[in-house]
């Protein structure tokens, strides 16, 4: 199973996000949930980055890692473009989580 976490500060802005594991829907190569939840995480990684010009803090690792951390302290107009394509990510996420529940799963922490 993919597990995401999305961790929001106490205004409900997304600091970061973690997934970690496999969906284990189909074969390697062939797993639409893998495939549907790396392609919506690190689109939005490279938008914010194409889009606001920040370089969120990154790590990957095996099984399936990624962690994602937003810098603290930016610019309000920066912030907000950020939150905008985090939402969005954790929306088509939450998408795949619909159709695909026993495979990925996401929860939010503060």
């Amino acid at each position: 199973m993919i597990d995401i976490h999305i961790k929001r500060n106490h205004k409900g802005f997304i600091e970061s996000f973690t997934m970690n594991g496999h969906a284990l829907f189909e074969e390697h190569g062939k797993d639409i949930v893998c495939a549907g939840a790396s392609a919506v995480s690190f689109g939005t990684i490279n938008a914010i980055h194409a889009l606001t010009g920040i370089t969120p803090e990154i790590h990957q690792g095996n099984d399936g890692f990624l962690s994602c951390h937003l810098p603290e302290k930016l610019p309000k107009d920066i912030h907000e473009k950020a939150q905008l394509l985090l939402e969005g990510m954790v929306i088509s996420l939450q998408t795949i989580e619909e159709q695909y529940g026993e495979h990925i799963k996401i929860t939010f922490k503060e």
